[in-house]
């Protein structure tokens, strides 16, 4: 049976709720505490581009922007936690994921500054991909599966996000002409 396109983000999505629970019950703390706060982010970030008039009810935004801030604490906790443990890949990768979501959050918060910055902010992202496309190569050659394709994952996840967001710019560019015409 074929996946349609609007089921592959719902079966991601699945997937890294799974994951996460993996994570958070046979993993490290900081693995599950890491796991649990990024599905989090996701969760929210996915929320916010979906339904972005619920960011203009002060309750909501106000219970979104706690619940973001409880999750970007877990996600901060476990980068730093992983450099203590000497846990080199999962600091890595955890390190590069606050990157990427640094560049998406500044596209979304601060769109026309990450107009006059795309060229610079574009060569940032692919840089981080790929850097994180050799975290999950290296999970992979060292047998560490579950790593690896959770790295995958997650890598698929934000891409599909990236494209929405690229979606809902063009949409509102387009609108944004129209406007003026």
């Amino acid at each position: 049976m074929m996946l349609r396109a609007a089921h592959i983000k719902p079966t991601i999505f699945a997937l890294l709720a799974v994951n996460a629970i993996v994570f958070a019950t046979s993993g490290r703390a900081s693995e599950g505490l890491d796991a649990l706060a990024w599905f989090a982010l996701l969760a929210l970030f996915e929320i916010e581009t979906r339904r972005p008039h619920w960011t203009r009810i002060r309750r909501y935004a106000v219970a979104l922007g706690l619940l973001r801030l409880a999750a970007t604490a877990g996600v901060t906790v476990a980068a730093v936690a992983y450099l203590r443990e000497r846990e080199w890949i999962d600091a890595a990768n955890a390190w590069l994921w606050i990157g990427v979501v640094i560049v998406l959050e500044f596209d979304v918060r601060a769109p026309a500054l990450a107009a006059r910055w795309q060229r610079w902010l574009t060569g940032t992202s692919i840089v981080l991909y790929v850097a994180l496309a050799a975290v999950a190569l290296t999970w992979f050659a060292l047998g560490e599966w579950l790593d690896g394709y959770d790295a995958a994952l997650w890598i698929a996840a934000f891409a599909l996000i990236e494209m929405d967001l690229l979606k809902l710019s063009s949409a509102a560019g387009t609108e944004s002409a129209q406007l003026r015409s």
